[in-house]
Protein backbone atom coordinates (compact mmCIF):
# COMPACT_ATOMS: atom_id res chain seq x y z
CA UNK A 1 0.00 0.00 0.00
CA UNK A 2 1.39 3.59 -0.36
CA UNK A 3 2.39 5.48 2.48
CA UNK A 4 0.03 8.25 1.36
CA UNK A 5 -2.61 5.93 1.51
CA UNK A 6 -1.94 3.85 4.38
CA UNK A 7 -1.99 7.47 6.57
CA UNK A 8 -5.32 8.18 5.29
CA UNK A 9 -6.30 4.81 6.12
CA UNK A 10 -5.36 5.08 9.47
CA UNK A 11 -7.05 8.98 9.42
CA UNK A 12 -9.87 7.40 7.98
CA UNK A 13 -10.49 3.99 10.61
CA UNK A 14 -12.13 6.44 13.85
CA UNK A 15 -14.78 7.40 11.74
CA UNK A 16 -15.91 3.96 10.87
CA UNK A 17 -17.64 4.30 13.90
CA UNK A 18 -19.54 6.88 12.60
CA UNK A 19 -21.55 4.78 10.46
CA UNK A 20 -25.45 4.72 11.26
CA UNK A 21 -26.64 1.22 12.01
CA UNK A 22 -29.02 1.50 9.58
CA UNK A 23 -25.54 2.20 7.32
CA UNK A 24 -23.84 -0.58 8.60
CA UNK A 25 -26.97 -2.93 7.56
CA UNK A 26 -26.76 -2.27 4.07
CA UNK A 27 -22.84 -2.37 4.17
CA UNK A 28 -23.34 -5.96 5.79
CA UNK A 29 -25.02 -7.04 2.95
CA UNK A 30 -22.02 -6.39 0.63
CA UNK A 31 -20.18 -8.08 3.40
CA UNK A 32 -21.94 -10.77 2.99
CA UNK A 33 -21.90 -11.26 -0.94
CA UNK A 34 -18.17 -11.09 -0.82
CA UNK A 35 -18.00 -13.70 1.58
CA UNK A 36 -20.50 -16.14 0.27
CA UNK A 37 -18.45 -15.87 -3.11
CA UNK A 38 -15.19 -16.22 -1.71
CA UNK A 39 -16.11 -19.05 0.21
CA UNK A 40 -17.73 -20.86 -2.37
CA UNK A 41 -14.56 -20.17 -4.78
CA UNK A 42 -16.83 -17.95 -7.09
CA UNK A 43 -15.60 -14.79 -8.77
CA UNK A 44 -15.87 -11.80 -6.67
CA UNK A 45 -16.99 -8.43 -9.16
CA UNK A 46 -18.44 -5.22 -7.51
CA UNK A 47 -20.05 -2.91 -9.78
CA UNK A 48 -20.87 0.47 -8.48
CA UNK A 49 -23.23 2.33 -10.11
CA UNK A 50 -24.12 6.17 -10.77
CA UNK A 51 -25.88 8.65 -13.42
CA UNK A 52 -22.38 9.50 -14.77
CA UNK A 53 -19.82 7.52 -13.66
CA UNK A 54 -17.83 10.23 -12.93
CA UNK A 55 -17.64 10.86 -8.76
CA UNK A 56 -19.26 8.34 -6.34
CA UNK A 57 -19.35 5.65 -8.67
CA UNK A 58 -15.47 5.86 -9.58
CA UNK A 59 -14.97 6.75 -5.18
CA UNK A 60 -16.36 3.77 -4.77
CA UNK A 61 -14.30 1.20 -7.30
CA UNK A 62 -11.34 2.47 -6.05
CA UNK A 63 -12.15 2.29 -2.24
CA UNK A 64 -13.69 -0.94 -2.04
CA UNK A 65 -10.23 -2.12 -4.21
CA UNK A 66 -7.97 -0.63 -1.72
CA UNK A 67 -10.25 -1.86 1.33
CA UNK A 68 -10.04 -5.37 -0.06
CA UNK A 69 -6.13 -5.44 -0.22
CA UNK A 70 -5.87 -3.38 2.88
CA UNK A 71 -7.83 -6.49 5.02
CA UNK A 72 -6.56 -9.11 2.36
CA UNK A 73 -9.27 -9.87 0.60
CA UNK A 74 -8.30 -11.69 -2.74
CA UNK A 75 -9.93 -11.94 -5.86
CA UNK A 76 -12.00 -9.13 -5.33
CA UNK A 77 -12.68 -7.03 -9.25
CA UNK A 78 -14.21 -4.02 -8.69
CA UNK A 79 -15.95 -2.35 -11.75
CA UNK A 80 -17.82 1.03 -12.23
CA UNK A 81 -20.28 2.52 -15.06
CA UNK A 82 -23.08 5.50 -15.49
CA UNK A 83 -26.75 5.07 -16.48
CA UNK A 84 -24.97 7.10 -19.54
CA UNK A 85 -21.01 7.87 -19.49
CA UNK A 86 -19.42 11.50 -19.64
CA UNK A 87 -16.09 11.74 -17.71
CA UNK A 88 -14.35 10.91 -14.20
CA UNK A 89 -14.89 14.25 -13.10
CA UNK A 90 -11.48 16.58 -12.23
CA UNK A 91 -12.66 17.39 -8.33
CA UNK A 92 -13.25 13.82 -7.85
CA UNK A 93 -9.93 12.92 -9.53
CA UNK A 94 -8.31 15.38 -7.20
CA UNK A 95 -9.96 14.09 -3.87
CA UNK A 96 -8.54 10.51 -4.44
CA UNK A 97 -5.52 12.21 -5.09
CA UNK A 98 -5.36 14.15 -1.88
CA UNK A 99 -6.17 10.88 -0.48
CA UNK A 100 -3.00 8.82 -1.21
CA UNK A 101 -3.85 7.07 -4.70
CA UNK A 102 -1.49 7.70 -7.51
CA UNK A 103 -2.96 8.98 -10.55
CA UNK A 104 -2.08 9.03 -14.29
CA UNK A 105 -3.79 11.34 -16.73
CA UNK A 106 -3.74 10.49 -20.44
CA UNK A 107 -5.82 13.56 -21.30
CA UNK A 108 -8.61 13.53 -23.89
CA UNK A 109 -12.52 14.25 -23.30
CA UNK A 110 -13.11 10.78 -21.08
CA UNK A 111 -9.08 10.15 -19.87
CA UNK A 112 -8.37 6.19 -18.95
CA UNK A 113 -6.80 7.11 -15.95
CA UNK A 114 -4.78 4.88 -14.46
CA UNK A 115 -5.12 4.75 -10.75
CA UNK A 116 -2.73 2.82 -8.10
CA UNK A 117 -3.63 2.07 -4.54
CA UNK A 118 0.15 0.15 -4.01
CA UNK A 119 3.46 0.11 -5.93
CA UNK A 120 3.35 -3.97 -6.61
CA UNK A 121 -0.77 -3.84 -7.33
CA UNK A 122 -1.91 -3.11 -11.30
CA UNK A 123 -3.14 0.34 -12.23
CA UNK A 124 -6.99 0.42 -12.23
CA UNK A 125 -8.04 1.61 -15.48
CA UNK A 126 -10.98 4.46 -14.40
CA UNK A 127 -12.98 5.99 -17.39
CA UNK A 128 -16.54 6.87 -17.65
CA UNK A 129 -18.56 4.55 -19.20
CA UNK A 130 -22.25 2.98 -19.38
CA UNK A 131 -22.39 0.11 -16.34
CA UNK A 132 -23.63 -2.60 -18.71
CA UNK A 133 -20.12 -1.29 -21.28
CA UNK A 134 -17.85 -4.79 -22.52
CA UNK A 135 -15.36 -3.14 -20.25
CA UNK A 136 -17.64 -4.71 -17.57
CA UNK A 137 -18.90 -7.96 -16.29
CA UNK A 138 -21.66 -9.73 -17.75
CA UNK A 139 -23.24 -11.57 -14.87
CA UNK A 140 -22.23 -12.99 -11.55
CA UNK A 141 -21.52 -9.34 -10.34
CA UNK A 142 -22.61 -7.09 -7.12
CA UNK A 143 -24.45 -4.16 -8.66
CA UNK A 144 -24.29 -1.70 -5.96
CA UNK A 145 -26.05 1.83 -6.62
CA UNK A 146 -24.44 4.10 -5.26
CA UNK A 147 -27.11 7.32 -6.49
CA UNK A 148 -31.02 7.82 -6.36
CA UNK A 149 -31.37 8.66 -9.60
CA UNK A 150 -29.17 5.13 -11.04
CA UNK A 151 -31.09 3.24 -8.59
CA UNK A 152 -34.64 4.30 -9.86
CA UNK A 153 -33.43 4.27 -13.38
CA UNK A 154 -32.35 1.16 -13.39
CA UNK A 155 -34.78 -1.24 -11.58
CA UNK A 156 -33.43 -3.87 -13.13
CA UNK A 157 -29.99 -4.53 -13.61
CA UNK A 158 -29.30 -7.36 -16.07
CA UNK A 159 -26.87 -10.17 -15.08
CA UNK A 160 -26.23 -8.90 -11.04
CA UNK A 161 -26.56 -11.67 -8.89
CA UNK A 162 -27.09 -9.44 -6.17
CA UNK A 163 -28.54 -5.21 -6.05
CA UNK A 164 -27.00 -3.37 -3.06
CA UNK A 165 -28.59 0.47 -3.37
CA UNK A 166 -25.43 1.91 -1.19
CA UNK A 167 -26.64 5.57 -2.02
CA UNK A 168 -24.07 8.27 -1.34
CA UNK A 169 -25.48 12.76 -1.56
CA UNK A 170 -23.36 14.15 -4.43
CA UNK A 171 -21.02 16.10 -3.98
CA UNK A 172 -21.80 17.88 -7.33
CA UNK A 173 -23.93 20.07 -5.43
CA UNK A 174 -20.91 22.01 -3.77
CA UNK A 175 -19.26 22.51 -7.50
CA UNK A 176 -18.32 26.64 -7.87
CA UNK A 177 -18.64 27.06 -4.28
CA UNK A 178 -16.32 28.06 -1.61
CA UNK A 179 -17.22 24.11 -0.14
CA UNK A 180 -15.65 22.36 -3.16
CA UNK A 181 -13.12 20.68 -1.98
CA UNK A 182 -14.16 19.98 1.25
CA UNK A 183 -16.69 18.81 0.06
CA UNK A 184 -15.48 15.99 -2.28
CA UNK A 185 -12.80 15.25 0.46
CA UNK A 186 -16.36 14.62 2.71
CA UNK A 187 -17.77 12.24 0.15
CA UNK A 188 -14.11 10.53 -0.35
CA UNK A 189 -13.36 10.00 3.78
CA UNK A 190 -17.59 8.24 3.68
CA UNK A 191 -16.79 6.20 0.99
CA UNK A 192 -13.39 4.85 2.17
CA UNK A 193 -14.63 4.26 5.82
CA UNK A 194 -17.61 2.57 4.77
CA UNK A 195 -15.62 0.17 2.29
CA UNK A 196 -13.01 -0.02 4.80
CA UNK A 197 -16.12 -1.07 7.28
CA UNK A 198 -17.37 -3.70 4.43
CA UNK A 199 -13.91 -5.30 3.80
CA UNK A 200 -12.98 -5.46 7.59
CA UNK A 201 -15.29 -8.16 8.34
CA UNK A 202 -15.36 -10.19 5.25
CA UNK A 203 -14.40 -13.87 6.49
Amino acid sequence: MRPELEQYIKRAAPHIDEIPSARKNLLDDLTEFVSSRRNAEEEISLNFICTHNSRRSQMGQLWASAAAAHFGVGGVRTFSGGTEATAFNPRAVAAIERAGFAVHNPGGANPHYLVTYAEDAPAIECFSKAYDDPFNPREGFAAIMTCSDADEACPVVLGAARRLPIRYDDPKAADGTPSETAAYDARCLQIASEMLYAFSRVT
